[in-house]
């Protein structure tokens, strides 16, 4: 059937409700109309991400039972046990979230799976602690992170915790996409098997955190008198975040107006803490209090967006990968301090993440691993350690404001980057100095870096289609200089390949997927990939300098160059 075919199926089949009838049938825009009927919403290793409403191509409960359907399809696969250790899922604040929980989990019980339903909003690094702490076989998380109020989005992961693997996504695609008819998918949402997740679980993972602590000293001086403001942007953070926080003695004010569970995110254009705006009713509170300090937590809270007061008393907000060279200069000085750095410490970053870390773990002889984008990835390397000894996990980062220290979860915690960030506060305060002067003293020992990703966005029914046609384009062109930087390499890593401006091709051994990456004289780079979970095209640029005004003539030079082969 072509999309007005099944706009008309859809809109006249008695299995759909009322209010999603009504919701069809009062579309007039023909484009809307095949946006909705003329593509499937695509489940990828990320799970699916998309506009909340009726269609093949939305999220609705229709799409959240098919792709439940199928995972149901995928554990019954497995050893018989499965199906007793269940899944668990957890939701944030987002519409629908709450609804979407429920349908996943009936659809599990008809199925005859348990579910674990948290019974409220609870975040993504809980969610990969209670996989594991329940032995359970996967997990589920509806969430769409960061994205605008209009987007919800259903994530999986595997019995480690981790989202799950690309080998596993793709065998539960198979069963998924065999499933056509959406609206035959029912679920048993009354069923005993769809069962509470035990509040000892909340404890439990608080309790983990608090062994993750790092200078119980300074806390225990500086943490009560500490002046540091906290918004869980309308998101699911606020319970947990400031359940650890007092649990440390750390006192925080919190910005009271965006405590509520809002689903549109009243008080931001968009709920993504990477952005000043995000932070700005933060920052006008600190303002007020004189406080040195604010944090901000996605809807999902696996975000942490950080902002500073600088030299001159103006609030500075940090880029993901200045929390992270912060973070991991904090955690490495502190582990050796106390004479607890493993001596096979390692660290995990993605590979569009600044190339300062490297500087800063080959100063504290720790190793330094790179992955593709995707904390699952990072999530790979901790299970990989565990099973052969070989590494000892300390810290990993996401340039996209993710980080994670311990093992408790296997996907970025914006709980314990919290936790750490304000010790980190109360340490450097004891020092008698900021954590922007420290973040100074790092660009004066390793040189000045400027980490920058610019987005650009696409549109329409062939967006995702369009963006990956534009990179598989790059591979194509030979580049030799960005703004008079010259190109060393190129990591085409579709292929899993180096090529050397020489032309010496050696292998990446990393995780495949589209992207290309431009290695530039200097340790400089380039990268650009298309967004796994919204159309945006990707462009990321790391560029060393003499000082902040020469970093930023060099990358508009370099950006200028890269568009016009874009």
């Amino acid at each position: 059937m072509n999309y007005k075919q099944l706009y008309e199926s859809w809109l006249n089949d008695s299995r759909l409700s009322a209010e999603d009838r009504a919701e069809l049938a009062a579309l007039t825009d023909e484009k809307e109309i095949e946006y909705r009927f003329g593509g499937e919403l695509a489940f990828g290793t990320a799970g699916m991400r998309g506009i909340i409403g009726c269609g093949i191509n939305m999220m609705n409960v229709y799409t959240v039972r098919r792709a439940t359907q199928g995972l149901s399809e995928y554990i019954g696969t497995l050893p018989a046990e499965a199906k007793e250790r269940g899944v668990v899922i957890s939701y944030d604040t987002r519409f629908g979230s709450a609804r979407f929980a429920r349908a996943a989990a009936g659809v599990l019980a008809k199925n005859g799976i348990k579910a674990y339903l948290f019974e409220r909003v609870h975040p993504v690094p809980m969610l990969s602690y209670a996989v594991r702490r329940l032995n359970a076989i996967c997990g589920i998380m509806i969430t769409a992170s960061h994205n605008p109020k209009q987007y919800n989005g259903y994530k999986v992961y595997g019995e480690d915790g981790a989202q799950m693997s690309p080998e596993a996504t793709d065998v539960v695609v198979g069963f998924i996409e065999k499933i056509t008819d959406y609206l035959s998918v029912t679920g048993d949402e009354e069923s005993p098997l769809i069962v509470p997740v035990p509040a000892s679980v909340d404890d439990d993972y608080i309790e983990e955190l608090s062994k993750l602590t790092l200078s119980e000293e300074a806390v225990k001086a500086c943490g009560k008198d500490l002046k540091l403001v906290y918004t869980p942007v309308h998101g699911s953070g606020y319970v947990p975040v400031m359940r650890i926080l007092q649990k440390l003695g750390i006192h925080v004010t919190v910005v009271e107006e965006q405590t509520a569970e809002d689903p549109a995110f009243s008080t931001v254009a968009v709920p993504n803490p990477e952005f000043k705006e995000t932070l700005s009713m933060g920052i006008e509170l600190a303002n007020r209090i004189k406080a040195d300090v604010v944090f901000g937590t996605d809807p999902d809270s696996d975000r942490l967006g950080v902002a500073v007061k600088d030299d001159e008393g103006e609030f500075h907000a940090l880029s993901g990968n200045q929390v992270g060279i912060l973070l991991l200069d904090y955690i490495l000085t502190r582990l050796k301090e106390e004479g607890s750095l493993p001596a096979n410490a390692a660290v995990v970053k993605s590979f569009v993440s600044t190339g300062m870390a490297r500087a800063i773990c080959e100063d504290f002889g720790v190793a330094l691993f790179e992955t593709p984008v995707g904390f699952k990835f990072i999530g790979e390397k901790i299970k990989e350690w565990e099973q052969d000894g070989s590494h000892t996990f300390v810290f990993g980062f996401e340039e996209s404001c993710g980080y994670l220290r311990g093992t408790h979860a296997r996907d970025k915690d914006a709980v314990v980057a919290s936790m750490l960030c304000a010790e980190m506060v109360c340490y450097y305060t004891m020092k008698g100095k900021t954590v922007y002067r420290r973040l100074m003293e790092i660009y004066a020992k390793y040189g000045y870096v400027l980490d920058r990703n610019i987005s650009i966005q696409y549109k329409g029914l062939n967006a995702m289609k369009e963006m990956n046609a534009t990179v598989d384009a790059l591979k194509t062109r030979k580049a030799e200089a960005f703004g008079g930087i010259r190109v060393e390499a190129v990591r085409d890593y579709s292929k899993d390949v180096r090529i050397a401006a020489d032309g010496t091709v050696t292998a990446l051994h990393i995780p495949k997927c589209n992207c290309v990456y431009y290695e530039l004289e200097g340790g400089n780079f380039v990268c650009v990939r298309p967004s796994g979970t919204e159309p945006k095209l990707k462009l990321y640029f790391s560029v060393r300098a003499k000082d902040e005004a020469a970093a930023e003539a060099m990358l508009g030079r370099i950006h200028a160059d890269v568009s016009a082969i874009l």
